[in-house]
Formats: C-alpha cells, structure tokens, sequence
C-alpha cells in the first residue's frame, strides 16, 4: 500500500515545490499570463480566487487525498503554474495527476513535458504506484495529445461528468499508465536514450552552446565520462544494451556484431543549432524495430522533433520508449550516469542473481524471456537496407546553379526532400550551409547521393548526414 509524501522534485530545467501560501503572489502572477481562468475547461484560479485554490489543494494534501505542487522554471526562476497528484487511493496503489496549468508563456514548452517525467518517475520509483491516472475535459485536445504522448492508455470517457466554471457538464477523457503495462503486448520497436554521459555531453553542447571537446571535458570532470571515453561517445555501451533489448523484446540471440554503431564525437554546434531551428533535438538514440523485411539494429545520433517526451530527457537520465502493439507507446525513465545510480543498478543484479540462485531451477525465467528452443531466427537486417530520413548539411560555394545539382543528384537516387534550410552568406563570405530534412529513403540510396554531391565541384568537404525520426 502507498503512502504519498510530499517531496521536491527536480529535473530537465524544472523543480516542483510542495505547494505553499509563500507561493500564492507568484501563482497570482502565473495565472495572469494569459488571463489563464477565462479558459472554460481548465482549473486555474483567478488571481484574487488564489488564497482559497492553495487552502482547497492543502486541505486535500492534509485529507490523504492530494498531494500539490507549485511548479518552478529554473531558467528564469519564476513559479510558472502548479500540478498535483490527486485521487490518491492507496489500497491500489494508484494516483492521478492532474489540476495542471502553466502561465501562457511556458505552454509548448519543455515545463509540461519536464513535470510529467518527473511525477511518473516518482510515482512509480519512489512512491511504487502500480498506476498513475490522467484525466482531462474532452474539448481540452491539447491536454489530451500531450497524455498520448507520455503512452498512457486511453481507458474510455465518463459522460456528463464534472460541473465547468460556464456551468456547462463536461465529458471527462480518462488515461492510465500501468507499472506493469507491456506483459499483453508484441512489443514493435525500442528507442532509447541508453548511455547517460553522451546525452550529457549532448545536453550541454546544446544548453551552453559548446564544442564537443569541451562538452566532453566536463564531463569528465563530473565523473560521468571515464578518463578514455570510447564506450560512452562512440556508441559502444549503448549498443551493447541495445543487443540485449533486442533480444528481450523479439527472441533473437545476442547479435552484438550485426547492431550498426556511430558515435556523437563528429557532432558540431552547427548541427545542434541547425536542428534547433527546424524543430528538433540530436539524442544518441538505440533503435531495434521488427520489420517484415528483418530486425533493425542500430545506434546512431538521430534527429527527434522537440515535441517528443524522449527529446526533453536531459542531462545524464535515460529513457526507453517501447512501443507494444496495445499499448502503444510507453516510456521508461532514469538516471544513466553517476556513482550512486551505477552502484544502486549493481546491487539490483546482485539481487537477482541471489533469486536466481535460491529458486527452483523449473520455475526460472529464462536470461533473455524465451526458453532457448524458442528463440527466433529473424536476422537482422545490414544498415544498407534500413530506411530512415535524414537531415543533411553541406558547405557549398555561393554560387548559381548549386542547390539545382545537389536536388537533381538527390531525385536521381529516389530522395525526396521534406524541408530546406539555406544559410544567407556573411558579408565577404563565399562559402554558405545548406541544410535539408529528407523523407524517408533506403540507407543505400542516401549513401550514393552523399558519394555523388560529394563530388560536385562546388560542395566543399563531407556531406553531414544525421539520421531523423519521428516515433511515432
């Protein structure tokens, strides 16, 4: 059985504060952004209404049933809105998050994405929930994108539900996200963040600004890089894990040898800005998705639109996000990097092992959760016959005709181009970047068009080719 207890959260940019009366002129504040109390369907307080919002979310806080926040952004250090755990019902183990509202200048920002890692995280971590609940008013669309993206499931809709401030009765959409979730499913593709000291390396290049040299020096500097980094920034570790993820979710034995591996060592400020402005964070993702054509094996920095939940992991935490023919998909989240969390993931195995040790040798588990005459003889498919899109850059000559050959070479290989980026020249300046995202091609066909502009006499250097996909 929980016990809910209040405790301050922080993390991605974002700490959540247990609710006070020391809160209430910066909720004030918050609330006024937007004149957020004239929305129908939200819960937000108008500003003289905000003494008795924080004495309604304590009074429930004291009642067992509620457990507030106020919600703090980090980089400006302002109270930004407020969230809560609610409908706690201990005897299942089970809470609802919720009463959720920000200022209008943090909305389709990192803030709503942050707070929910982090009241899932310690839901199911520190609290040990067998269910979080999520619940919004049917008109409220947003709200309820934002949830599916988390991978809760939809459970159904209350009708005539709850009284709205018009007075009108809403219908209330209803979501669930389940500790044990993924046991009814076939599991379709894995993507995660697996290796925390290169998403650290990359979440500074990106907040600061920084070369990877020095990205990574402070890293080493903290602790999360070793002296000789090689596993952690070519890859190595990460598809090491994804190999055993792999085998796990589709049967197949351990094919470390066939998982295709590129590091984040090449990266450049460039490329992390240039992804920015087009809507998307560069993570070192492992990928392993079951395919009608094989299994794809792969590690490699990959281009993740902003929006996503996995994109706005920071620092040195990891997530998984699984996506089961069921269920959809679901994310698993936690810290990758650091004494402490690589000692408690040790202790964890010690465990196990002692379990598996002590049980009766009928009744264990296999190693990789099929028994050996079980295992699949899916292959795994060669990097040549993946098929991703892609973001590309080239330095070029400022020059007329330029961007005509690079598409015609593109069109010829069965490249299409989704979107386009040409970089105006400095004044004096005759060389300039072009950027394009493509949709999806055959790794093949993307390889012989690199070769080709490569050779066009006014494309100066290697093309830049970072892999790009939407998990959908």
């Amino acid at each position: 059985m929980i016990k809910a207890v209040a405790a301050t959260l922080e993390g991605h940019g974002v700490r959540l504060e247990p609710l006070s009366r020391e809160h209430h002129d910066a909720l004030a504040d918050a609330a006024r952004d937007g004149r957020l109390w004239e929305l129908f369907f939200t819960s937000v307080p108008e500003p003289e209404q905000v003494h008795a919002y924080i004495s309604g979310a304590l009074a429930g806080q004291e009642k067992g049933e509620m457990l507030p926040w106020a919600v703090r952004d980090l980089k400006s250090g302002a109270i930004v809105g407020s969230t809560r755990y609610h409908d706690i019902i201990p005897a299942a183990d089970r809470v609802e998050i919720g009463y959720t509202w920000y200022a209008k200048r943090c909305q389709r920002t990192h803030v709503n994405t942050a707070c929910k890692l982090l009241l899932l995280a310690y839901g199911f971590d520190s609290l040990n929930c067998r269910v979080v609940g999520l619940r919004t008013d049917n008109f409220n669309l947003r709200s309820q994108r934002a949830i599916e993206a988390l991978g809760a499931k939809k459970d159904g809709v209350i009708r005539h539900h709850w009284p709205r401030r018009d007075g009108s009765i809403r219908d209330t959409v209803m979501y669930s996200v389940l500790r044990e979730g993924l046991s009814a499913n076939r599991i379709e593709w894995i993507a995660g963040i697996i290796n925390g000291t290169s998403n650290f390396i990359l979440s500074e290049m990106r907040d600061k600004g920084i070369a990877f040299a020095e990205a990574l020096k402070d890293a080493q500097e903290r602790g999360y890089a070793e002296a000789d980094p090689t596993f952690d920034i070519e890859g190595v570790d990460a598809a090491h894990k994804l190999t055993i993820l792999s085998a796990l979710a589709f049967g197949i034995p351990m094919q470390l040898k066939r998982c295709f591996r590129e590091g984040i060592q090449k990266l450049t400020k460039a490329d992390i800005r240039y992804a920015e402005e087009l809507g998307y964070r560069i993570k070192l993702l492992g990928i392993t998705k079951k395919t009608g054509r094989g299994i794809e094996l792969r590690v490699h920095p990959t281009l993740v639109p902003a929006r996503r939940l996995i994109a706005n992991v920071e620092g040195v935490m990891n997530a998984i996000l699984v996506n089961g023919d069921a269920v959809g998909p679901t994310l698993y989240y936690g810290a990758g990097a650091g004494s402490q969390p690589t000692a408690s993931a040790v202790v964890a195995d010690l465990v196990d092992v002692t379990r598996l040790i002590t049980a009766d040798p009928d009744q264990r588990v296999p190693h990789l959760a099929f028994q050996p005459d079980q295992l699949s003889d899916e292959k795994v498919l060669p990097m040549e016959a993946v098929e991703t899109a892609c973001y590309l850059r080239m330095r070029v000559l400022d020059k007329p005709g330029v961007l005509a050959n690079i598409t015609r070479t593109l069109a010829d290989s069965r490249i299409s181009i989704e979107a386009m980026v040409q970089k105006e020249p400095g004044e004096g300046e005759k060389r300039v970047d072009i950027v394009m995202l493509t949709h999806r091609a055959i790794e093949k066909n993307v390889n012989a068009a690199m070769a080709r502009i490569e050779r066009l006499p006014t494309v100066l250097g290697r093309v830049t080719r970072i892999r790009l996909e939407e998990l959908l």
